[in-house]
């Protein structure tokens, strides 16, 4: 029997209905070893950047199994998917099960769309694995290691312990605090915008508004004057036609920019859902930076565009250049693997995210749609009344916007008017504005900046992301991503110190350099070196700065609490604070809003877990809270009765049967756990129903709109009800 490695169970799932008894096909579950957590043996430099790689904790199981399998498989294939992080998983996979040992030849497939068709197209034509695709994914690995551990440890010495520093997120955290700073520096001004609504002699009333935007009222005053003295007429009627051609098919980046906009979905939700309608065969595979198409594709599209709207709507086909100059992962654009399937099944954000890809794919391969633009102007008797101008347009022929209707936008269609025409003022008004600054980036935005400074790969845009919201550098507010004060204290820091390797040049730099290892132009020790032994050097030299205790003088009408003296700004867990100038002498202290800090108050209580300590009332980032003096060897906190009721659900935790289910709050927002923690640390992402699941026994928990209840074990069949046949 053949023995077929993929990384996922469910694409485990989709390929194994393809295949016939002779083949088993068994997942790694995503990656089975990775670099230690610490860097102390984590990578010999001076044997030329040797990564030591550990069996991923929690993956012993599989890899026994995937060992077992492999010894009694006439064959293995190794099919990862089609990109440099699925070439490193497969030889990683053939390095922990001892394929080379067992003197099996390595095999590699790779399906970019999980069709039947396909599937039995790459069985038929297996590699070797790419070892420049692999030592390019390596290399990006050490490099980031080598560069996030050695500045790290720099920020903790110089700022504060826990802070983080990485090759590609302090990029993308510089470019939010440079525009969160320009936000902040922002003057606004005052300008006037001046419309005039006017009559035709049909009757119709069309608002027009002035070409210039007077910047005092004085004289936006006098133009409304002028206005109301003046006969008014057409000065030009411009008609012109407008084509609008459809977009390229998408890429990983266009379509996390469209489904933000038009869903609300991160960067990370997206990825997660187009991950599983690949899996599920029903897209090409979603990490692509090409927007190419095969023939035959093409051909089903414009058939269908013609059966579906008619021939007018068909096109010739087209092909779309890719921007990228080193366009990589995947050699296709994201697809639905067979446009005759409208709709997908799963949940309904996969169900929305198909929609779109399907409309935008058969878009891609229509007609152009028609439209005519129309701009008139108008004139007066008078000189001092400035131009005023109104903009109108309507589609004449919708082409691809009628598969992608959603892309149409507004239409506003003008009555027909003759230039001299006179026209009737009804009324002429001014309206005070003010500039506004530029608006923060949202991740569609970030994630558009990122690709257009070459900051990342494909694969990268949406960890990105997600690392430095988890890091508490930015915070999501209203789909904007504003820095916090943390954010900007590092990104200030990384910035003043280590211009040259957080700059826009030195990311993309690497990242082409990475993507000649991956060609065979470049050695890897070659660039490791080029950039380690400098950079090394530029982090020794910054060992010697004294420790940032300070971040500067703090508002001059904000005194200590304590003393009345001046403050400083520093930095906490929190973010920043006042602290008094005379730290450690004095220790008071106010928040960032200007609120005194009252600092530990002991209670006068005994903890009750560690008994030598003493309970302390202190301030912490949801407000004063009770906890143990000897923190952190002892993490006991005082529970507030009221509260800790409040939140208690009277159900009984069914891991330790002594306790109850509580709400709590985490860095991840709103869960459920047992109030016997830290003995038993059972906890649940829903609030749960108090109905035991019959298939495993684990709590049922609140669902979502279209799955009301579902079981809280993650492995349960019953945790995605939906799939469960009747």
């Amino acid at each position: 029997m053949k023995l077929l490695i993929v990384e996922s169970p469910a694409k485990a799932k989709t390929i194994g209905k393809y295949l016939g008894s002779e083949y088993r096909v068994l997942a790694s579950v995503g990656h089975v070893r990775d670099l230690p957590k610490s860097n102390k043996n984590a990578i010999d430099i001076k044997a030329g950047f040797i990564p030591h790689y550990e069996i991923v904790k929690g993956k012993e199981k599989i890899v026994d199994e995937l060992t077992r399998a492999t010894k009694t498989a006439s064959s293995v294939l190794l099919a990862t998917d089609p990109d440099r992080e699925g070439e490193a998983i497969a030889w990683h996979i053939a390095e922990a099960i001892g394929l080379n040992k067992l003197k099996r030849k390595i095999q590699r497939v790779v399906f970019h769309e999980i069709t039947e068709e396909a599937v039995q197209a790459a069985l038929a034509q297996p590699r070797e694995i790419d070892d420049n695709l692999r030592r390019a994914q390596e290399a990006r690995r050490v490099l980031d290691r080598l560069f996030g551990y050695d500045l790290s440890g720099l920020i903790w010495q110089k700022l504060r312990y826990g802070l983080s520093a990485g090759r590609v997120q302090s990029p993308a955290l510089r470019i939010l605090v440079e525009r969160e700073k320009e936000i902040q520096a922002f003057i606004p001004e005052h300008y006037w915008v001046i419309t005039a609504i006017l009559k035709t002699k049909n009757g119709d009333e069309i608002t027009f508004t002035a070409n210039v935007e007077p910047k005092t009222i004085t004289e936006a005053g006098a133009i409304v004057e002028s206005g109301r003295k003046a006969k008014w007429q057409i000065g030009d009627v411009e008609a012109r036609a407008v084509t609008r051609r459809p977009r390229p098919p998408f890429i990983t980046s266009t379509l996390q920019q469209v489904a933000s906009s038009r869903f609300g979905f991160s960067p990370s939700v997206t990825m997660r859902h187009a991950q599983r309608l690949y899996e599920a065969g029903l897209i090409t595979y979603m990490r692509t930076d090409s927007t190419a198409m095969n023939s035959g594709v093409v051909k089903d599209m414009i058939d269908l565009a013609r059966k579906e709207y008619g021939e007018n709507y068909a096109s010739s086909p087209r092909l779309y250049q890719t921007k990228s100059k080193n366009a990589q992962e995947a050699h296709e654009a994201i697809r639905p693997t067979k446009i005759q399937n409208r709709s997908a099944n799963g949940n309904d954000s996969e169900r929305k995210l198909y929609d779109l890809i399907w409309r935008r794919t058969l878009a891609c391969q229509m007609a152009d749609a028609e439209g005519a633009q129309t701009i008139i102007t108008t004139s007066t008797d008078n000189l001092t009344v400035p131009t005023f101008t109104t903009n109108g347009y309507r589609i004449k022929f919708d082409g691809w916007l009628r598969a992608d209707p959603a892309a149409r936008g507004e239409e506003r269609e003008l009555p027909t008017v003759t230039k001299g025409e006179p026209l009737e003022l009804q009324n002429i008004a001014s309206e005070d504005k003010e500039t506004t600054p530029p608006n923060r980036y949202s991740e569609a935005g970030l994630v558009k900046e990122l690709e257009k400074r070459g900051i990342g790969r494909p694969s990268t845009y949406a960890s990105i992301i997600k690392t430095i919201l988890d890091r508490g550098y930015v915070d999501k507010i209203n789909r904007s991503l504003q820095p916090t004060e943390t954010g900007e204290v590092v990104s200030d820091f990384l910035t003043a110190h280590f211009h040259d390797y957080v700059s826009d040049s030195f990311t993309a730099k690497m990242e082409d350099e990475l993507d000649e290892i991956a060609g065979g132009r470049l050695k890897y020790v070659k660039s490791l070196k080029h950039f380690y032994d400098p950079f090394h050097q530029a982090v020794l030299a910054k060992k010697t700065l004294p420790k940032i205790s300070n971040l500067g003088e703090g508002p001059a009408e904000l005194h200590c609490p304590t003393c009345d003296s001046p403050m400083v700004w520093k930095l906490g867990k929190g973010g920043k604070f006042l602290s008094c100038a005379k730290f450690p002498d004095c220790t008071g202290a106010r928040s960032a809003t200007g609120e005194a800090m009252l600092g530990p108050k002991e209670t006068g209580e005994k903890c009750l877990d560690c008994k030598d300590g003493k309970l302390v009332e202190r301030d912490g980032r949801f407000g004063r809270f009770i906890a143990c003096s000897n923190y952190p060897k002892c993490k006991f906190i005082k529970q507030n009765a009221q509260a800790m009721a409040a939140a208690d659900t009277g159900i009984k935790c069914p891991a330790c049967g002594k306790g109850t289910m509580a709400e709590r709050r985490g860095r991840y927002g709103v869960f459920y756990g047992c109030t016997n923690y830290p003995t038993c640390k059972n906890a649940i992402k829903a609030k749960p129903t108090g109905d035991i699941c019959l298939q495993c026994d684990a709590l049922m928990m609140a669902g979502t709109k279209t799955i009301l209840v579902r079981c809280s074990n993650k492995t349960c069949l019953n945790h995605n009800p939906q799939k469960l046949k009747p």
